[in-house]
């Protein structure tokens, strides 16, 4: 027999009333999430915006100094400041305050170029390392100075480092060199050194280049004083003597040419220009009679008053710093020109390298000459790092100043 199949239960379909109170309901539900995302967002914006301004309130947040995106900020540069100062007296820091700013922040940027560069190289210092340095110097373990202390610990291995890519020999030359003010000079030396004349001696009286001069020793080509050398010294025969003319060469003398214009009591009216010979001052004084002072000053002088046609206004005795100057100029009548007043307390540029090669071939690097072709090449090294870096220092005068400022308040 058949189950009795059992009837549908008919649907129930909300009323009118029904729908319009569970519309309501929905309408309140929406209205109260809304409100309170609202809200939410309101206490969030207040708190963010209360942080915010504390933080742009607080320039010791400020990033100052960022090294390929590894930021400082003026806490840090401040901290250094203090670090770095902490011997000097209040007088000094006040004095010199935008000397050492600048000096600071150069270190913070180098030392963490050296520590980044050093990683790449698989260079570290280690914390038990700094820790032994801090106690040897008695030190605080502050922040500050443990990057000090590491940046000393990183420039030392970096040293051996590079120590030990040196091979124990290689090609030098020995040669002696000098510079001097003209050709006139260099073939005058010349001309003693053919007569038996020692290079040495004769370099100490006509050199005028004190920072390059007499015999140099054994040195590889890297360690030349410049490349004209150089090329001199690995090229030239042994026992031979090459003159070369260098435009950029700095020497320690120069020439002075004046006239006094005017006098008035312990004053004197001058102009005057500088030239880098006494063979050059002769010629510029002969064409005085054809040409006049001030063009010929434009064209010659290495004195910066060239541009004012060698004016120099009025002065009194000492105002150029120059003895050598003062003793003409101050006793020269008015309208004569002097004759070619040399001065070694001026610097000019040009002059003639006479350069002899005692020997050259492979040789023994001398501990000298090791650590310097090291340094170079950690040097070398250092500023190719540096050119490939990003580099960004928002300190400007004001910030540096302040960074000052907030140290010496702590004194």
């Amino acid at each position: 027999m058949a189950k009795k199949q059992k009837k549908a239960t008919p649907e129930r379909v909300p009323t009118k009333h029904q729908l319009s109170k569970w519309q309501r309901q929905m309408k309140i539900r929406r209205i109260v999430i809304i409100a309170a995302v609202v809200f939410l967002a309101g206490i969030l914006s207040w708190v963010g915006y209360g942080y915010y301004k504390d933080y742009k309130s607080n320039p010791l947040r400020e990033v100052v100094i960022e090294v390929n995106g590894v930021p400082f900020t003026m806490e840090y540069y401040v901290n250094m400041l203090d670090a770095y100062t902490a011997s000097m007296n209040y007088t000094v820091i006040s004095s010199y305050g935008d000397y050492i700013a600048n000096m600071v922040a150069d270190g913070i940027i180098d030392a963490e170029l050296l520590r980044q560069g050093a990683e790449n190289l698989d260079i570290e210092v280690t914390a038990e390392e700094i820790d032994a340095k801090l106690e040897e110097y008695e030190l605080p373990s502050d922040r500050v100075y443990r990057d000090i202390i590491s940046a000393d610990l990183l420039q030392e291995k970096l040293q051996e480092y590079f120590d030990s890519q040196l091979p124990d020999t290689m090609e030098q030359a020995h040669v002696q060199v000098m510079l001097v003010e003209s050709e006139e000079v260099a073939d005058e030396v010349m001309t003693k050194v053919e007569a038996g004349g020692n290079f040495t001696v004769l370099a100490e009286e006509f050199s005028c280049n004190s920072t390059v001069e007499g015999d140099l020793g054994w040195l590889p080509e890297e360690l030349m004083p410049n490349t004209l050398i150089a090329d001199a010294a690995f090229n030239i025969t042994p026992g031979e003597i090459k003159t070369i003319y260098d435009e950029t060469a700095t020497k320690d003398v120069g020439y002075w040419l004046i006239e006094v214009t005017d006098k008035q009591d312990d004053e004197i009216k001058v102009r005057a220009m500088l030239l880098g010979s006494e063979t050059e001052a002769e010629h510029v004084k002969a064409e005085l009679v054809s040409r006049n002072f001030s063009s010929l000053a434009e064209q010659y002088s290495q004195h910066e008053s060239r541009d004012e046609g060698g004016e120099l206004g009025w002065l009194k005795q000492g105002g150029m710093g120059s003895e050598a100057f003062d003793q003409v100029a101050f006793n020269i009548p008015v309208d004569e020109v002097s004759e070619p007043v040399k001065d070694e307390s001026v610097q000019t540029t040009g002059g003639y390298w006479l350069v002899k090669v005692i020997d050259r071939g492979m040789h023994q690097l001398e501990t000298e000459v090791r650590e310097g072709l090291r340094d170079k090449h950690l040097n070398d090294w250092f500023e190719e790092w540096k050119e490939d870096s990003t580099i960004e220092n928002m300190l400007d005068e004001e910030k540096k100043s302040w960074a000052v400022d907030r140290v010496l308040e702590g004194r």
